[in-house]
């Protein structure tokens, strides 16, 4: 294993330096340090109400930190999050589509709006990521009707579309089937 100082600035993906966030008197998160690298799969675990989904509201840019910051790509979270967000996928909480649309189409929707390159190679990629998540043969239903597994699925579908080089998943299992 390689000692810190071994890595290269770019192996480092997340940084965190004493991430904190207080709602009022709670402290939800308090001086989280932390790294990961390039490769790693990471999970913070705990119960309810730990943490979990705060910290990775705070390293989206969804909430700011009370103190402390976080370093995503070698970039500040909160001044450079234009330039960190296009790179990651994920999924707070639950994932919400359009009701009447298709998996398909919402998927089309998402990709049209986030710039990928449209037509044939957009329309290949959500042919893939539909089949990663096992979704294909259900990719024509609309939205409303699927189960909630099935929406928790296409929602992971949804933030592995852009081919993000850092997925976060807030959740990911709640719900399956």
């Amino acid at each position: 294993m390689k000692d810190i100082t071994e890595f290269e600035e770019g192996d480092i993906i997340i940084h965190t330096t004493r991430l904190t966030k207080a709602f009022g008197s709670l402290v939800a998160v308090n001086d989280l340090n932390l790294q990961v690298m390039r490769g790693d799969v990471f999970g913070f675990l705990g119960p309810n109400g730990s943490g979990k989904t705060t910290t990775i509201r705070m390293l989206l840019g969804l909430i700011r930190p009370t103190a402390g910051h976080a370093v995503i790509f070698g970039m500040d979270n909160l001044y450079q999050l234009s330039s960190i967000l296009p790179r990651v996928g994920a999924i707070v909480e639950t994932p919400i589509f359009y009701p009447y649309l298709s998996g398909i189409d919402n998927l089309r929707v998402i990709a049209a709006a986030s710039g990928m390159v449209s037509g044939r190679a957009s329309n290949q990629r959500v042919d893939e990521v539909l089949e990663t998540v096992e979704l294909r043969a259900q990719a024509k239903d609309a939205y409303r009707k699927y189960s909630l597994g099935m929406k928790q699925r296409l929602g992971i579908a949804a933030a592995l579309l852009a081919d993000p080089e850092l997925v976060m998943l807030d959740e990911p299992t709640n719900g399956l089937d």
